[in-house]
């Protein structure tokens, strides 16, 4: 059954090398990154493949490190429409730094995409939404750096991350001087007075399609956009495997043979676009209240 209708959703993408996830960040320092199998490009060019033939624009979350070192993947992006957003340099949580390092590095990396594509750079994303309770100061250092949105903080609770009880649709979410920072926060469906996760990273993976269906639907009837997302190495069938503890295996590579499969059912059901054109109606829409 084909869902399109009014509300047009976000769709993103989270760039960084499979090696770079928080899973592995206890076995696999940054010192040996360079030692490990680049998967990047072709894991990329199996989702810029699927976006052209539905044509659909996305929203890339890109890591300055590997805008670095792969600058025609990202070019790449950029020059077929899809939007370019900061992911941070290195994949370091905000929870592990103090406000000065976070400050440098979405600085760094905001700079370097900049430079790269010759596009202003809105959007952020920080890796493992790791703006929580206690890191809430980095949505002031986003305002400082001229950012429009932020999609970072999920409304649920997680043993990574997680602020229980924060809006699950699109608000406004720092504001000084007349200049606001939006916030389009993790996809979430409302089940008797709880919030669960849905639509996204392992959510997607792991949980039926189903599931994901009826939280956007759900959202829909509210008429508000949900916020879409994943890894292009979540559709790598290919994926190296390292030992991991049963469940965080599970959590990681669970789901990623049917994950194509998955996103191609979305993208023939319903409607999306990069979330800053998303962000930009909702504003205008504000506005005219």
């Amino acid at each position: 059954m084909n869902e399109r209708g009014p509300v047009v959703n976000a769709l993103s993408f989270d760039l960084e090398e499979w090696f770079q996830a928080e899973v592995f960040a206890p076995l696999i320092s940054p010192g040996r990154w360079g030692d490990m199998e680049s998967r990047c490009e072709a894991q990329a060019d199996f989702v810029l493949g699927v976006l052209a033939e539905y044509g659909v624009r996305a929203t890339f979350f890109t890591l300055g490190w590997l805008a670095e070192r792969r600058p025609a993947l990202v070019k790449r992006i950029a020059g077929a429409g899809h939007e370019l957003a900061c992911h941070g340099y290195d994949h370091t949580m905000i929870t592990r730094q103090c406000r000065e390092e976070f400050d440098r590095e979405v600085e760094r990396s905001k700079r370097i995409l900049e430079n790269l594509c010759g596009v202003e750079i809105r959007g952020y994303r920080a890796p493992t939404f790791s703006i929580t309770k206690d890191t809430q100061w980095a949505l002031e250092v986003l305002w400082e750096n001229g950012f429009y949105y932020d999609s970072s903080i999920y409304p649920i609770r997680h043993d990574r991350y997680g602020i229980p009880g924060a809006p699950r649709f699109p608000y406004i979410v720092f504001e000084r001087e007349g200049r606001a920072l939006w916030e389009f926060p993790g996809p979430t469906m409302l089940i008797g007075g709880v919030t669960l996760p849905a639509a996204g990273g392992g959510y997607l993976r792991l949980f039926p399609y189903a599931w994901t269906r009826a939280a956007i639907l759900a959202a829909h009837r509210e008429g508000q956009p949900v916020n879409v997302y994943a890894h292009p190495w979540e559709f790598d069938r290919g994926l190296p495997r390292v030992e991991l503890p049963l469940v965080s295996s599970l959590r990681h590579y669970g789901g990623i043979k049917g994950n194509a499969r998955k996103i191609r059912r979305l993208l023939d059901e319903f409607r999306f676009a990069p979330m800053g054109e998303i962000v930009e109606k909702l504003e205008r829409a504000m506005l005219k209240k």
